[in-house]
């Protein structure tokens, strides 16, 4: 069987147990677990006559859309459907997706269409179809399951449980041979044997409870700069030294984990960590996870080499790419990241953006049944295109015999960097920037013809939080005015249609539910308020971002833990507390670093604390896998190393600070005001006549100075390697 993966998951404890019992059961079935993508269909296509139609036909979503024909009489998650199963003692069957999904789409054309299946399902089962885009929450209560159930998990995650949602059967993509032979076994097993299936099902749920049992911790000892370097030794051992990344024979992005690294190099001084960040920086740009004529990014590489993605475009992976790219440009001053990060965002403008201001989830990869049709290339159709040019290109792109994907189809990418090429062509940087420009608008232009991938267009509030904090460092990195503008605007988008009576909401689409907020869409919203904040020191901005937190410690703190529960209410079987980073960070992690910054604008001394204190809670599993704690071990430099605010206080305050901010100075926080205030670091020291310069530290600050390079001074300075500058050192 085929699904799409979950990276570097974190497993628990106990699964040997419920794994011998789940075989036992005579339940199991090999998984072979596959990463791709899938399709969908919206209300138009769905105009036309249909033979079946169910409850979905009322959903907004894309991916629900996309079963609402199926002969399977799919509910949507509702307290509704959950009732009627324990009224009508009927099991329950949980399918669960997304829109850019490749093998949920090819389990629902193969099995929810097939009439007899349905038959099936609908004579034994309350069948709920989730979109796991709108409910994250559900999706891991039930991905949790199937891990414990099958060691691994994917999507399409197809879950059956008892009436009380107690899961008893867990898997991914099934055949329909399969799929009915699952349907029919744990059918007979409810029906016949009752307790037996209770209590397997109770054993899984108290796994479930379990995982989300997490110890509280104030162990502020063991927070040092040499547990900090043992974990990050420990992640060595995994590295791709040739291709950049883990090694793995799919590789993410994840650039959380590159965001950490770049800053404990620079703090810690490690030139092979600072190789290894620009190496894999270098090799996914280079590779076909990178799309060189449309731009923007892939979701991930098949292959060790990021040579062949799978094709979705996600809007999470690129929000954090630009920012990953545009603080790499600060520290590195390569031109090939600058125009990464222009090449995203023009992907992102041109192809996810709401007019109303808010950018839309993803892109699918398959177009008329065929993944990746929309990007790939036949010789034939390049030299078509091309004419004359058709060489220097092939020889650019890796255009050879031993490069074909299939079919004769090739994945742009490059095998040497451009320094390289242009000395091997004997052609300047400058022709191959005007060829590139060339190719990209003919092959572009070619593209135009071909059937565009769909769009899901749901809203989501968390990845565009995401993309604010992109554009905002895109913004510092380049200086482009739009940047910044893009950013606000997204942030008004979310105020006037996510934020409804003091509540956040999910996602938004025209005429959708209103979905409360999750734990993420409060703490990245506030991190992304903070760092506007930050650069247009509207104080609004900081307000706003003090009230998600104020509703976070409300409505999601988790006494027990000390940490924070991923969303409000107890419908689920199992609360869930969300700690390990991957794809994106994990909301813990990032309020945390929210709690640490509005710690040291404010200097509250109980947020900083908490802060610690969240992270000494989390710190065993950090040691364990520091590849899934980055944005932990983030928190932790700030808490390890020296942490500096650098206020500016003035009529130039503005200019001063956009100026300070086209450096990459990890472990600082760097506010500005042009007026009177009452926020600690400005009281007291606004002066109409000039504009001041303070560097603080541990509520200590210098004398202050007028010139941003006098600032700069104030901080440590040292290098590392290649002439990269680093301003940190032991301060005095």
């Amino acid at each position: 069987m085929r699904a799409e993966q979950i990276p570097y998951f974190s497993f628990m404890q106990g699964t040997g147990n419920l794994m011998y019992l789940f075989r036992a059961l005579g339940l199991g079935f090999t998984m072979l677990l596959f990463f791709s993508t899938c399709k969908k269909n919206d209300k138009k296509q769905m105009d036309i006559d249909h033979k079946y139609t169910n409850a979905l036909i009322d959903e907004t979503s894309p991916y629900l859309l996309q079963h609402a024909h199926n002969p399977v009489d799919w509910r949507p998650w509702s307290q509704e459907a959950l009732d009627e199963a324990k009224k009508e003692n009927k099991l329950v069957l949980v399918s669960i997706g997304y829109s850019s999904c490749h093998w949920c789409h090819v389990m629902e054309e193969e099995t929810f269409e097939n009439d007899t299946i349905a038959e099936l399902m609908n004579e034994n089962f309350i069948n709920i179809k989730v979109d796991r885009e709108e409910r994250p929450d559900v999706d891991q209560i039930y991905m949790t399951a199937v891990q414990l159930m099958q060691g691994d998990g994917g999507w399409p995650l197809n879950v059956i449980t008892l009436p009380n949602g107690k899961p008893l059967y867990g898997g991914t993509y099934h055949t329909k041979e399969q799929w009915q032979k699952v349907l029919t076994k744990i059918s007979k097993l409810y029906n016949e044997n009752p307790i037996k299936a209770e209590e397997y099902s109770d054993m899984v749920a108290k796994g479930i409870q379990e995982v989300n049992i997490i110890q509280p911790s104030a162990d502020f000892e063991r927070l040092t700069k040499d547990a900090l370097a043992q974990s990050v030794e420990t992640w060595k051992s995994s590295w791709d030294t040739t291709w950049g990344g883990d090694k793995r024979n799919e590789k993410f992005m994840l650039p959380v984990n590159l965001d950490f690294l770049l800053d404990y190099a620079l703090l810690s001084r490690d030139e092979a960590v600072l190789a290894h960040v620009e190496l894999t920086l270098d090799k996914m740009v280079m590779g076909g996870v990178y799309d060189h004529i449309g731009g923007g990014f892939f979701r991930y590489s098949t292959d060790p080499e990021w040579k062949v993605p799978h094709f979705e475009k996600m809007l999470y992976d690129n929000a954090q790419l630009i920012y990953l790219y545009a603080k790499a440009y600060k520290t590195f001053k390569k031109e090939t990241y600058k125009e990464v990060v222009l090449g995203t965002i023009a992907f992102l403008e041109r192809e996810m953006k709401n007019p109303e201001g808010g950018y839309f989830a993803a892109l699918d990869a398959d177009i008329e049944g065929e993944e990746g049709k929309y990007y790939v290339w036949t010789k034939d159709e390049l030299k078509s295109v091309l004419g004359g040019d058709f060489p220097l290109f092939a020889s650019y792109y890796t255009i050879a015999k031993d490069a074909v994907w299939e079919d004769g189809k090739y994945v742009l990418h490059k095998l040497n960097n451009d320094t390289s090429f242009t000395s091997e062509h004997h052609i300047t940087l400058n022709e191959l920037r005007s060829k590139q420009k060339i190719w990209r608008e003919k092959l572009g232009n070619a593209k135009q013809k071909r059937v565009r991938p769909r769009t899901d267009d749901k809203i989501i509030t968390s990845w565009n939080a995401l993309l604010i904090k992109g554009y905002v460092e895109a913004y510092t990195a380049l200086g482009n005015e739009t940047y910044l503008n893009n950013a606000l605007s997204i942030l008004t988008f979310i105020e006037s249609k996510s934020y409804v009576n003091e509540k956040l909401g999910h996602s938004h689409k025209k005429d959708s539910k209103f979905i409360n907020g999750f734990l993420e869409d409060y703490s990245f919203l506030a991190d992304a308020c903070i760092t506007l904040y930050s650069v247009s020191m509207n104080e609004k901005h900081l307000e706003f971002a003090k009230k998600l937190t104020q509703t976070i410690a409300k409505n999601f703190t988790d006494e027990a833990s000390g940490l924070y529960t991923y969303n409000e209410g107890e419908e689920l079987i199992s609360k869930l507390i969300k700690t390990d980073d991957g794809v994106i960070p994990s909301p813990n992690s990032v309020m945390a670093k929210n709690l640490f910054k509005l710690g040291h604008i404010n200097y509250d001394m109980h947020q900083i604390k908490k802060a610690k204190t969240m992270l000494s809670t989390v710190l065993p599993n950090l040691q364990e896998n520091p590849y899934a704690y980055a944005n932990w071990n983030s928190l932790f430099l700030n808490t390890t190393y020296p942490y500096y605010e650098v206020a500016i206080v003035g009529n130039e305050a503005a200019s001063k600070l956009k100026e300070l901010g086209r450096n990459n100075i990890p472990n600082t926080l760097k506010v500005g005001s042009t007026k009177e205030s009452d926020l600690p670091l400005f009281q007291d020291r606004y002066d109409e006549s000039d504009t001041y310069i303070y560097v603080c530290r541990d509520n200590t600050c210098k004398l202050p100075v007028t010139d941003v390079k006098e600032a700069m001074g104030l901080l440590p300075k040292s290098y590392v390697q290649k002439n990269v500058p680093l301003h940190f050192d032991t301060m005095n």
